[in-house]
């Protein structure tokens, strides 16, 4: 919802999860290399202006992107045209992942390290390709309604078998290329397209089917680039570059004027109109139908463009290059420890703050009732990126080579997820794919190659790759242990928690049923109730002529209800001769009345004042208790007791 309210909240909580990077920066920096950061003001308005970006981002998505985006998946999957859902699919995931800035980042630095045999725009492209594919593949399974596992497993067994033929150059590089595919406007936008879909074809379920395609775009990256490698380190020759070093930097100068202003929104821009192209011409032209809200769509694009920008902005003025100076500070003191302190606490910090993660947590939250608490989930994703930056960073001070420590991850996923719940499977497996984004990706690139290029017999290619691969991959462990440790709790959701309440409201009933219990309805609903309450009959019995009168005092006192039943009666004097009045018609009524017991007093000495019973007027009253009393309609405001909820 587009208010100030709305994102004052999202403020408050972009500061909330910038908190661990300004600590850990602060612990780090004045407590193990003990010397006051450079630019450490600039660095100050740079989180500022994260915060603020970020909660501008993430409010554009919510009126923006996760809107259009489900209704297109909506739109499509009601028309039937599996064609355009499949071309639609390719388009979002080739045209984000070529322009995505991480990607690019990497790229480069590969092809700068690679002896000339890797090619950076050549490269892009086939994990564009590769994500495209994936997205396909993605959207294929929710149609089919296929588990997801089936395919993650098999996905797993080709990227080790790929392992298996691929040079060691390529296969860290890989792994870490299956983790910066999925970008900070890329995540919310499938996700969108994925839930969209799973809630639209019948039989699907969000929670179970919706998510899932996240995944498939971190995984065949792995499989196509090792292919790509294969192919060059057979057919490409290499050549003489001298290595790159990776060195402390100072604060990064920024341009701030009007042109560089305007080059860095341009740059956003670039990266996100293409999206809004695609989106676009198949709303108009493949599905001729206009966007509802369009107004509040394109501004919901504009704030997610704004607040990237800043976003961005704010990363650059100071916090990249003070990350890369601390890494590099770090390799050269005395203890590994503190390496590995340092990359859990960094993977902590950097995960928590990452808004792709936030919205992905958000929007399970919703979908799953609120059996999944988002900034729970967002914890344990945050502890398995940490665990595994520590890992990985272990990994390239040891020597030791990647790929066992990724079949073992791999296993251990694998057995997960026959034990976990199987509606945190699908979120466990796209949570490896959203923690690798705008703010890890650089954090996490620096530290690894400055490691390997820092620590004696370590190569940049070969050792300095991999960490993002281990940031990606235990976040599915720890989130489907999330999901083991709630299902044993046995936390519920919203509904889960309303059937259980609504089937012991049900055992109420019976019970009370078999005890005797009153079962009532209230303003003449079909909604029962039932409670322990004395309830009594009270019986008034007048002339024919008297009926009226006695009704309306009834009703004046009270009386909800009325049975009529006809009457003759007979005085003491009449009782001598009753025989001859045996075959009389009846002459009186008898007006029954049920209500509570606390009322009774009322009704009658109302009714019989009215009357004039007692002062001389015809007719007669009286009351008993009564039990096991069903079918009765009562007045909610007559009721001074508390009742238990309804039944339907």
């Amino acid at each position: 919802m587009l208010s100030f309210a709305s994102f004052y909240k999202l403020l408050q909580e972009s500061f909330r999860d910038l908190l661990p990077i300004v600590l850990v920066i602060l612990f780090f920096q004045l407590a193990i290399i003990q010397t006051v950061p450079e630019g450490w003001l600039a660095t100050s308005i740079g989180l500022a202006i994260v915060g603020v970006g970020l909660a501008v981002f993430l409010l554009g998505l919510e009126v923006g992107i996760f809107p259009v985006g489900e209704g297109l998946a909506g739109d499509f999957a009601r028309k039937g045209s599996t064609f355009w859902i499949i071309i639609f699919a390719f388009l979002i995931g080739f045209g984000t992942t070529v322009a995505e800035p991480a990607l690019f980042v990497v790229a480069e630095k590969a092809a700068s390290i690679s002896s000339g045999r890797i090619d950076a725009t050549v490269l892009r492209m086939v994990v564009a390709f590769s994500v495209g594919f994936a997205i396909v593949l993605g959207s294929w399974r929710i149609i089919k309604g296929h588990p997801i596992h089936y395919y993650i497993i098999a996905g797993y067994i080709v990227v080790v078998a790929t392992t298996a033929f691929s040079p060691h150059e390529i296969v860290g590089l890989a792994y870490d290329l299956g983790g910066v595919t999925t970008s900070t406007v890329t995540v919310p936008l499938v996700a969108a397209l994925g839930i969209g879909l799973a809630s639209t074809i019948k039989g699907r379920s969000p929670i179970l089917d919706g998510f899932g395609l996240i995944a498939f775009a971190s995984l065949t990256p792995m499989i196509f680039v090792q292919i790509y490698g294969i192919a060059v380190y057979e057919l490409v020759e290499a050549k003489d570059i001298a290595p790159i070093l990776v060195q402390a930097q100072g604060t990064t100068t920024l341009d701030f004027s009007v042109s560089g202003i305007l080059n860095g929104i341009f740059g956003v821009i670039k990266d996100v109109v293409p999206i809004l192209a695609i989106i676009l011409f198949f709303q108009y032209v493949v599905l001729k139908k206009p966007v509802e809200n369009l107004k509040t769509v394109l501004i919901g694009f504009g704030l997610v463009m704004i607040g990237l920008y800043a976003f961005i902005l704010g990363l650059e003025m100071g916090l990249f290059s003070l990350g890369e100076t601390m890494a590099y500070q770090l390799t050269r003191g005395n203890s590994n420890f503190i390496i590995y302190g340092f990359g859990f606490a960094i993977g902590f910090a950097t995960t928590m703050a990452e808004p792709a993660l936030t919205a992905i947590a958000r929007k399970a939250k919703e979908i799953s009732d609120g059996k999944i608490n988002d900034f729970a989930l967002r914890i344990f994703v945050a502890f398995g990126v940490a665990i595994g930056i520590a890992l990985g960073s272990f990994r390239i001070v040891d020597g030791g080579h990647i790929v066992y420590y990724i079949i073992a991850g791999y296993a251990i996923v694998i057995a997960l997820t026959f034990i976990a719940p199987k509606y945190i499977v699908a979120i466990a497996y796209d949570s490896g794919g959203v923690t690798t984004s705008t703010i890890t990706v650089p954090l996490v690139a620096a530290l690894g190659l400055g490691l390997a290029t820092n620590i004696e017999g370590r190569d940049p290619l070969i050792d300095g790759f991999g960490l993002i691969a281990f940031a990606s991959l235990f976040p599915m462990i720890t989130v489907m242990l999330y999901g083991v440790i709630t299902e044993k709790l046995g936390v519920k959701g919203a509904h889960d928690l309303e059937r259980e309440h609504i089937s012991e409201l049900r055992h109420a009933i019976e019970d009370a049923n078999n005890m005797g219990l009153t079962t009532f309805n209230i303003d003449a609903t079909d909604i029962r109730h039932s409670i322990e309450m004395a309830f009594s009959s009270v019986h008034i019995i007048v002339p024919q002529n008297k009926k009226d009168k006695a009704l309306l005092a009834a009703k004046e006192a009270g009386a909800t209800g009325v049975t009529i039943l006809e009457a003759h009666g007979m005085g003491l004097h009449e009782m001598d001769n009753f025989y001859n009045r045996l075959e009389h018609e009846a002459t009186d009524v008898d007006l029954m009345f049920l209500l509570p017991t606390t009322k009774v007093d009322h009704l009658i000495q109302h009714v019989m004042h009215e009357l004039d019973i007692i002062g001389g007027g015809e007719g007669i009253a009286f009351a008993y208790p009564v039990s096991h009393l069903k079918g009765l309609s009562l007045k909610g405001e007559d009721l001074n007791v508390s009742l238990k909820s309804p039944i339907r």
